[in-house]
């Protein structure tokens, strides 16, 4: 990837997605000069081979959480590259050279970038999002079309996590840690197979697969548009929970949704 696609240029930093492992991605974001953040590396070489070709200097390495393949990396290039490493106060993690929490915000001079952070429990219950430069790093918060399963947190917890997520400006990129996007949009159209929004980036994630290009990042509001966990509010998610016995409130609609999707193949 030599030249910054249209998404890329929405951030006043460039951002790229880097494929890693199974579906990983591991978020690098840099300026115009030459210096760099990542952010969820689970593994350091596909951030060597990116600096390396981009001619890119690290400056800093963001972690949301404490899962092997969000961090698997990080002490190799904190080492490598003597990088701070922000994350969140969480015991294991033991490479973060820096903690953050709720509220705080990560200030860096090289590349020049301001980041608020949010804490976003559910996946588990450290969990935190960087917002800011016209990005969202959500780990596995929020994927497109999608959410991440609840391996330590409640869906009252998680839930109330999605709707912070929800209140922020909908220009913002989206820069999930996975692609799984076509599948969390064939779940996503069980549940609302008339939305004209859904079918539309349905088809438009389809045809980025098809030429192996990432289906991420994608705008807030169009996951606000398109994603069933961020919609429990809506008519048709109601329709759907009501015909599966949980219409009566906004988190018991996110449990059968999350619980449907845990169980769902298409």
């Amino acid at each position: 990837m030599n030249q910054p696609s249209a998404t890329e240029r929405r951030s006043p930093l460039h951002v790229v997605p880097l494929p890693a492992l199974a579906d990983n991605y591991i978020w690098l974001l840099h300026d115009d000069s030459g210096h760099a953040i990542v952010v969820d590396p689970g593994e350091a070489s596909p951030v060597e081979s990116a600096l390396h070709a981009r001619k890119l200097k690290l400056c800093a390495i963001l972690l949301t959480h404490h899962h092997d393949d969000h961090i698997g990396g990080a002490g190799r290039l904190r080492d490598m590259y003597d990088v701070p490493v922000y994350a969140p106060d969480d015991a294991r993690i033991a490479i973060a050279t820096h903690r953050v929490q709720d509220g705080g915000t990560v200030v860096l001079g090289q590349p020049s970038a301001r980041f608020q952070v949010m804490a976003v429990p559910g996946h588990t219950l450290s969990h935190i999002a960087y917002v800011g430069e016209g990005v969202l790093l959500c780990g596995d918060t929020l994927f497109s079309l999608g959410c991440g399963r609840l391996f330590e947190g409640t869906p009252t917890q998680m839930l109330s996590s999605l709707q912070r997520i929800a209140s922020l400006p909908g220009d913002l990129l989206v820069c999930c840690a996975h692609e799984y996007t076509s599948a969390n949009g064939r779940f996503a159209q069980s549940v609302e197979p008339n939305n004209a929004a859904l079918k539309q980036r349905v088809d438009e994630v389809a045809r980025l697969r098809a030429n192996h290009q990432p289906s991420v990042p994608a705008t807030l509001s169009s996951e606000l548009a398109c994603n069933p966990f961020l919609r429990v509010n809506s008519e048709s998610v109601i329709e759907w929970c009501r015909q599966h016995g949980a219409a009566n409130d906004p988190v018991a609609r996110f449990a059968a949704l999350r619980s449907a999707k845990d169980v769902f193949r298409a």
